[in-house]
């Protein structure tokens, strides 16, 4: 690849995924066009449940080798309720995937969208915008796939390591830092369960380790069901969240929940080398080809791809492209020219991408 190309990964994976991935990039070819300076090039490989019917292997060997060479990773949706391991447990190959490639920071921006029907009552739910990042590599998801089976008992391991811990909590406090040269808070709360658990308390320690090398940066710690309370009852309060990496799959849920719709919930498994981009949502293979899909989480999991490329190659086109997206969607929803269907409108995948399409093109 030349020096202004890049190398996208994509796996469509199952349900909705392929739908919401090709307005993706449909969104992603619209603002390359209108930024210039910068070329993607996709690559379609094979993953998921129905990858998995056919072949026996939910992510094939050459779907990985692929991902490897590439310069970032856009995924769909991964799984079917009814397609599974021998275990019992579903097919997820973005798990596997996490763990190749040492995605160890799941970032999942949570951010109230103007001109959609809000899940709270209190107005200040309009200022919800916060980041939360979970830790991927470990934690309850330690030894998934290996755990210790008997006869009578299944037991799933609780792991927290120095290493690991330090350095997603120092990728949440540059992301706070990142956050308040933008004006906002620049704080960064430490969500776990130290007054139960000594791995959670071992986390905690570790946090206020981490934190003395970020003296600009406000600190807070906080139960995780405390969190879940104070998610619903004062969301507004929160900048940047870290936890583990369970706690975080459920917070993020959660979080979304707030804003009334997953297909608001985009997010990045980020690691030092490689990075993956997907709408938090299932496949949702209920709704699959009946264009009933709302693609705004994959749009701005394209736009969260193009800022990391701008990061880590010095690309400023690539963020000026992420802004433009970001600016569409908000425009988009702000003047009502689409409602997606979950918030009562009756705007499918084809109405929404094509209004973000036509925003970013003529911007």
């Amino acid at each position: 690849m030349t020096q202004n190309t890049f190398s996208i990964a994509v796996l469509p994976g199952d349900g909705i995924g392929g739908e919401v991935i090709d307005a993706g990039i449909a969104v992603l070819d619209a603002v390359t066009r209108r930024v210039g300076g910068f070329r993607l090039d996709y690559q379609h490989l094979e993953a998921g449940a129905g990858t998995y019917l056919r072949t026996g292997e939910s992510l094939p060997d050459a779907s990985v080798q692929a991902a490897e060479r590439a310069d970032a990773i856009l995924l769909g949706a991964m799984g079917l309720p009814d397609v599974r391991y021998e275990d019992g447990t579903e097919i997820s190959p973005q798990l596997d995937l996490r763990e190749r490639f040492e995605l160890y920071a799941g970032v999942r921006p949570v951010r109230a969208f103007a001109g959609l029907p809000t899940r709270l009552a209190d107005p200040r739910a309009a200022q919800i915008d916060f980041v939360l990042v979970r830790e991927q590599t470990e934690g309850l998801f330690a030894e998934r796939g290996h755990p210790q089976i008997r006869e009578t008992e299944v037991r799933d391991a609780l792991v927290i390591t120095h290493a690991r811990s330090s350095r997603v909590f120092d990728f949440a406090f540059r992301l706070a830092r990142a956050r308040k040269a933008r004006g906002k808070p620049g704080c960064v709360t430490c969500v776990d369960k130290a007054n139960v658990l000594a791995s959670m308390a071992f986390f905690r320690k570790i946090f206020d380790e981490r934190a003395a090398a970020f003296p600009d940066i406000g600190t807070e710690r906080a139960y995780v069901d405390a969190t879940a309370l104070n998610l619903v009852t004062r969301p507004w309060s929160f900048d940047v969240m870290v936890t583990e990496n369970m706690f975080g799959d459920i917070l993020s849920d959660l979080s979304a929940g707030l804003l009334g719709s997953m297909g608001l919930a985009p997010s990045a498994d980020i690691g030092d080398r490689h990075a993956m981009f997907q709408p938090a949502h299932g496949s949702a293979p209920d709704i699959a080809g009946s264009g009933r899909a709302n693609p705004l989480a994959a749009i701005l999991s394209c736009a969260m791809m193009l800022d990391w490329l701008a990061e880590k190659h010095v690309m400023p086109a690539c963020a000026d492209a992420a802004a433009l997206i970001d600016a569409a969607v908000v425009r988009a929803l702000a003047e009502r020219r689409v409602t997606p269907y979950e918030f009562g409108g009756a705007s499918g995948t084809a109405d929404i991408t094509k209004a973000v399409v036509e925003l970013v093109t003529d911007a």
